[in-house]
């Protein structure tokens, strides 16, 4: 269970980590700023928010990578505690956005299916 845990906080982790490029580094990018329904005209008002929030994917991503080597090094615990702990935030912020906008459920499947897969399977390592 550890092992399948961390190869999906991996893949959550690669996945929020292009999250970061895409809001972090190239949003400015018509491609990349309509990904996120943000028409050309309103980037100047919404570039500060995308930058910070590519920042907290960025962050979530180190959290769930660390967590994922520590456990995989045979600091289980640690380990899982870290992936649980961002992980689990990747989840719930993929929960708030369906819940604030139900256009965004595929979205929303994207951001949380790995992440969700990476508390399930670290909960089920934990209790065994």
């Amino acid at each position: 269970m550890v092992i399948l845990a961390s190869v999906f906080a991996v893949l959550a982790a690669l996945l929020h980590v292009l999250f970061f490029v895409y809001e972090s580094v190239v949003f400015d990018r018509p491609e990349v700023h309509a990904r996120f329904r943000t028409r050309t005209e309103d980037v100047p008002a919404v570039r500060p928010w995308a930058y910070n929030q590519g920042f907290y994917n960025l962050f979530l991503a180190i959290g769930a990578l660390v967590g994922a080597a520590l456990a995989l090094a045979g600091q289980e615990t640690v380990g899982l505690a870290l992936v649980l702990l961002a992980c689990g935030s990747m989840f719930a912020a993929a929960l708030v956005l369906v819940a604030t906008n139900r256009a965004m459920v595929r979205a929303a499947a994207t951001q949380g299916t790995f992440p969700l897969l990476a508390v399930v399977f670290s909960v089920v390592a934990l209790v065994a």
